[in-house]
């Protein structure tokens, strides 16, 4: 029987030598990966109440598009700077080689709301921490945040964890 990361391609040396790069996009493309994906990102969270699911730029809107589906609950993209329409709240977070900025809609969250933010990959937990953060501004509470992939070795699950946020991730690759 086949698990999630049997659909899940390793690149080697890409985009930088040396990088292992696990690329979700063959499992999105099987139907009976992409769906076991869908419902076993799913599953930790039956029976809560999620108000909302954001979805991390960009595989994030993929999943966070199918989650919310799946809930019968709104989506809401967290983008790079410039990329949403209207008013926007931004946070700024570090990259390895420098600094980017993410935004959210200043009305996509209300205060109080219950939120599930998704993406395909947790690494250094960067990208995450500022999503977090945007909600937070918002008034939102965050349930959990859950990734198809989790590269612990890079610190993003004991980032996260260390903000108090709940992680849930479908495997996990030693290294980078």
């Amino acid at each position: 029987m086949k698990t999630v990361q049997d659909y899940i391609r390793t690149i080697p040396d890409f985009p930088h030598e040396g990088i292992m790069f696990r690329d979700v996009t063959t499992l999105f493309a099987d139907p009976r990966g992409f769906r076991m994906a869908i419902d076993q990102m799913l599953h930790p969270y039956a029976g809560l109440h999620i108000d909302k699911v954001v979805g991390l730029e960009a595989r994030g809107f993929i999943l966070g598009g199918a989650i919310a589906h799946q809930l019968s609950k709104g989506f809401v993209p967290i983008r790079k700077k410039g990329k949403l329409p209207g008013a926007t709240i931004e946070q700024d977070y570090t990259l390895e080689y420098g600094k980017a900025v993410v935004e959210i809609h200043d009305d996509a969250i209300q205060p109080g709301e219950t939120v599930l933010i998704v993406d395909d990959l947790l690494a250094t937990g960067g990208t995450a921490e500022a999503g977090i953060k945007l909600i937070e501004r918002l008034g939102g509470k965050i349930i959990s945040c859950s990734f198809i992939i989790d590269l612990p070795d890079l610190g993003g699950r004991a980032r996260l964890e260390g903000m108090g946020i709940d992680v849930q991730a479908l495997c996990a690759y030693a290294g980078d």
